[in-house]
């Protein structure tokens, strides 16, 4: 399995480099390294008077920014300004090279577990936000992650770790997707300090490096009352919410159970949605 999805991200990198027509813009980080971001721009905003609210989103180890393209033109759609971020180093040629030298499980333990690619993301996502918020003051800042991308979400919005990494949170509303639970990473009650609305997204099959899907729940559970949801989507494995695989269903309910939470979170009505088929929605 976890051999199926080191290769399937590949294959989803580079075929979206080949297939996708949105905007890449280079950033250059604290450090002087450079980033890539997609950018999905919203039709008809333009100008302070119109500055259109921001979602940034930190794809999974092996992924890049040309992942996640369901979520970036979903959200563009709904007049978010959309970015995607480059993380090369914990792309897909570190993620094949930790894979080669330490085998599958191992390798990629290695790389989720190393402080210095989250410090490299977090200037990345910095990068990201300077750009955006360059062209105008952004009412509404949202920053999202999948897998790695959200061990990155939780860090920023404040998580206690076993890293040492400290996040600024810099943004208004956080969605952490496929996170992991108490472990390598995280320790217990490492998340009751999280008072930002904060959506926890995962499913019935999505499988982790140190547990299953109950275990990837545990943030939720550990977060004080507030703008809090835990979303779990029925069948949805770790590779569905990246677009791989029978994904249909995950991507629209994802899509749609996101854009719900960011737009609850941004007016000030933290409300759950009424119920969909498929989706399983706590609040707190």
């Amino acid at each position: 399995m976890l051999r199926f999805a080191a290769l399937s991200l590949l294959f989803v990198s580079f075929h979206a480099a080949r297939c996708d027509a949105q905007e890449a813009v280079s950033v250059t980080r604290t450090d002087g390294a450079e980033t890539v971001l997609r950018v999905y721009r919203p039709a008809g905003v333009s100008g302070a008077s119109t500055c259109a609210p921001l979602a940034v989103f930190s794809p999974g180890l092996g992924g890049t920014e040309n992942g996640y393209p369901y979520l970036g033109e979903g959200l563009r759609d709904s007049g978010w300004l959309t970015i995607v971020v480059g993380h090369k180093e914990s792309g897909p040629k570190p993620m094949m090279g930790a894979v080669w030298k330490s085998g599958m499980h191992n390798g990629m333990l290695e790389m989720v577990t190393d402080p210095a690619l989250y410090r490299d993301r977090l200037m990345d996502i910095g990068a990201a936000l300077k750009w955006a918020n360059e062209q105008c003051h952004r009412p509404f800042r949202a920053l999202l992650g999948h897998s790695m991308g959200s061990e990155t979400v939780m860090f920023e919005a404040g998580a206690a770790n076993k890293l040492g990494v400290r996040g600024e949170d810099r943004f208004d509303a956080y969605v952490a997707i496929s996170t992991s639970g108490p472990g390598s990473i995280f320790p217990e009650h490492a998340w009751n300090k999280i008072g930002k609305p904060l959506y926890v997204l995962t499913g019935t099959e999505d499988k982790g490096l140190e547990g299953g899907w109950q275990w990837r729940t545990a943030p939720f559970d550990d977060l004080p009352a507030g703008c809090h949801w835990l979303g779990v989507i029925d069948g949805a494995t770790h590779l569905n919410f990246a677009g791989i695989g029978m994904a249909g269903k995950t991507k629209r309910v994802t899509l749609d159970s996101v854009r719900a939470f960011l737009t609850g979170a941004r007016d000030g009505y933290c409300v759950p949605p009424a119920a969909e088929a498929g989706l399983q929605l706590r609040s707190k």
